[in-house]
C-alpha cells in the first residue's frame, strides 16, 4: 500500500525546500522543450547530468532487507519509473530519496550533494502521494499558492508562478473552485501544480494515479508525460502498473525482492528482458524450459517443446545447457500446416477468448506446456475451435533465451502480483 505521511510532514514537504537558481521553466515554448534524451545504461543517466544518485544503497528493517544494494542514477529532465510487485522495495527507495527513510548503508545524492541524512523539508524535492491531501477550504489557486506564501515569496512572484503553473496543468478556468468541486483527475493536477510551483529539482510520485478509474488513469498518463516534457524537470514515478511505466517512462528500474533486476528504456526492458522475472512481470510472455544446443554472435539454437528453434541471446550468463525461451504472444502466428523457414511448435487448441483488438488463443504443446498467441484481424483462421491441432510459429528475432530460473506458475497469485 502507498505510504501516507502524517499531515504535518506532508505539509512540510509541500512548503519547504531550498529554491534552486532562477529558472524560467514555466515559460518554455511548448512543442520544442523538455523532451528527455536520457540514455539507457544500467546505472548512469547517460548524456543528462544526474540529478539523483543512488549509490549502493541498502535499507534494512531489523533482519528484513527492503532494498538491497540499489545503484543507479536519474538524469536531469528524465521521467524515471520504479516498477515491481508489492513488497519489492520501490516505495522504500522513493521514501529514502524524499528523506522519510534513512539508508542503512550507501549514499543518496541530490544534485551532487549527499542528502542521506538530510531531513525531508531541507531537500529540494516534492512528493505527490496517491492521496492528494488538498486543503478542502481553499480554492485551487490558494492551494497552489500555499507553499510559495509560506516561504515568504514576494507577492508578485507568487502570482506569476502560481498563474503559470495552473496554466501548465490546464486548470485556469477552475482556479476559484474548491477541491470538492473537481473531478479526481483535476484534483490530481492540483496536487501536481502545488508540488511544481516550489521549483523542485525533482518531483517524486508515489502511485499518484492509483485512486483514479481506468479510463481517467489512461488519460492522465499522457497528461503527466506532457507536463513533465513541458517543464523539463525529473519525475521519479513509483508504480506497480506496467502500462503506466511503459507509457510514461524514459527509463525504468524493475525491482524484485529488494533488488534492481534491470534498468533500461521501456523498449529495452520489454524486448530484451534480463531475467525470467522481468520477462514475466513486464507484459505477457510465453516462458518455456529449453536447452541451448549452439550459441554464437548473439544467436542461439535451442530445443524446447519438442522442437528446435532459433532465438536471440542478450545475456552473458547464457551458456549451452538449460535456459528459458521467451516469446511474446503478439509475435506468434498460428497455422494449420507447419510453415517453412520459421521456428514453430505444434499443439492442441484449448481455448479461444475474444479480447477486443485480439483473440487470445491458448494451446497445449506435446510436453504439456501452455502456448499463448494473440491473434489480430489479419490472422484469418475460420472455424478454429478447441481440440484442433495447429502450429504456433514466429521469426527467430521474436524469441530470446534467458538464464535458467524457476518458471512462475500462472495460477500462483504471488507470481502475477501487481
Amino acid at each position: 500500500m502507498p505510504y501516507t505521511e502524517p499531515s504535518r510532514r506532508i505539509e512540510d514537504s509541500i512548503v519547504q525546500g531550498a529554491t534552486p537558481p532562477a529558472s524560467e521553466w514555466f515559460g518554455t515554448d511548448e512543442g520544442t522543450n523538455g523532451v528527455s534524451t536520457a540514455a539507457t545504461g544500467d546505472k548512469g543517466a547517460g548524456a543528462q547530468a544526474p540529478i539523483i544518485e543512488i549509490d549502493h544503497v541498502t535499507k534494512s528493517f531489523t533482519d528484513f532487507i527492503a532494498v538491497d544494494d540499489a545503484d543507479f542514477s536519474i538524469g536531469q529532465g528524465e521521467f524515471f519509473a520504479m516498477l515491481g510487485p508489492s513488497g519489492c522495495g520501490k516505495t522504500t527507495t522513493l521514501r529514502m530519496i524524499a528523506g522519510f527513510e534513512t539508508p542503512t548503508s550507501g549514499a543518496i545524492r541530490l544534485d551532487g550533494e549527499d542528502v542521506s541524512r538530510t531531513p525531508p523539508h531541507k531537500r529540494n524535492v516534492n512528493t505527490v502521494f496517491q492521496h492528494y491531501a488538498l486543503f478542502p477550504h481553499m480554492t485551487v489557486w490558494n492551494n497552489v499558492a500555499y507553499g510559495p506564501r509560506s516561504k515568504k515569496w514576494d507577492a508578485a512572484k507568487v502570482r506569476e508562478k502560481v498563474d503559470a503553473v495552473i496554466e501548465v496543468v490546464r486548470l485556469g478556468e477552475f482556479a476559484e473552485r474548491k477541491p470538492s468541486q473537481l473531478s479526481g483527475g483535476q484534483q490530481q493536477r492540483v496536487a501536481l501544480a502545488r508540488a511544481l510551483v516550489n521549483e523542485p529539482a525533482a518531483l517524486l510520485l508515489d502511485e499518484p494515479l492509483g485512486a483514479l478509474d481506468l479510463k481517467l488513469r489512461q488519460v492522465m498518463q499522457f497528461e503527466l508525460k506532457r507536463i513533465q516534457r513541458e517543464i523539463d524537470i525529473s519525475f521519479v514515478h513509483v508504480t506497480h502498473d506496467q502500462e503506466e511505466a511503459l507509457t510514461m517512462a524514459d527509463r525504468m528500474a524493475v525491482m524484485n525482492a529488494g533488488r534492481v533486476e534491470q534498468i533500461g528504456t521501456p523498449t529495452d526492458v520489454y524486448e530484451r528482458p534480463a531475467s525470467v522475472f522481468v520477462a514475466g512481470f513486464i507484459g505477457q510472455a510465453n516462458l518455456w524450459p529449453g536447452t541451448v544446443e549452439s550459441l554464437a554472435d548473439g544467436h542461439a539454437t535451442a530445443a524446447t517443446l519438442g522442437s528446435t528453434v532459433g532465438a536471440r541471446c542478450f545475456s552473458p550468463e547464457v551458456r549451452p545447457g538449460k535456459v528459458v525461451v521467451m516469446v511474446r504472444p503478439e509475435r506468434l502466428s498460428v497455422a494449420i500446416e507447419r510453415p517453412d523457414d520459421t521456428s514453430a511448435v505444434q499443439g492442441t487448441v484449448t481455448d479461444l477468448t475474444f479480447q477486443g483488438p485480439v483473440v487470445r488463443l491458448s494451446m497445449r504443446a506435446a510436453d504439456g506446456h501452455s502456448v499463448i498467441a494473440h491473434l489480430g484481424p489479419e490472422d484469418h483462421l475460420p472455424g478454429l475451435r478447441p481440440g484442433d491441432r495447429v502450429w504456433a510459429h514466429w521469426p527467430d528475432d521474436a524469441a530470446c533465451v534467458l538464464p535458467d530460473a524457476p518458471l512462475p506458475a500462472v495460477d500462483d497469485p504471488d507470481a502475477v502480483d501487481e
